[in-house]
């Protein structure tokens, strides 16, 4: 099961439409809302992911640290590989409540920051 979380309704249009594009009809959910509340609600729902993929736009810099936050807080970065995507040049943060990097990526402009909870289970 894929979750897309995206606050903009055209990107969520031009998720669907890729979404059919390639014939994905099942499978996923999309969550037209901030990062920060849809963690929350899809913690509630017990949802425990493999992998947490970030990507917001670059120049939003601070949406970073309330997703991390969040994540944190929330028992979906326990299990899960989260992976930052972000501008080289900025520093996404190496430490959020029980999130640490282990790694870091960086390919021209563009860096992945790898996180893993530090203990099995986070504060709730």
């Amino acid at each position: 099961m894929v979750y897309f979380v995206e606050r903009s309704g055209q990107a969520v249009g031009l998720i669907k439409s890729n979404l059919a594009s390639l014939g994905i009809k099942q499978g996923f959910r999309i969550i037209q809302q901030e990062s920060s509340l849809a963690i929350a609600e899809l913690d509630r729902q017990g949802v425990r992911p493999n992998i947490v993929f970030l990507d917001p736009p670059y120049r939003l810099e601070d949406s970073y640290r309330t997703t991390f936050e969040a994540l944190a807080k929330s028992k979906l970065a326990a299990p899960a590989q989260v992976i930052a995507e972000h501008e080289e040049r900025f520093d996404p943060g190496g430490k959020f409540g029980v999130l640490e990097r282990t790694r870091k990526l960086e390919q021209g402009d563009a860096a992945l920051s790898f996180y893993r909870a530090l203990t099995p289970d986070p504060p709730s």
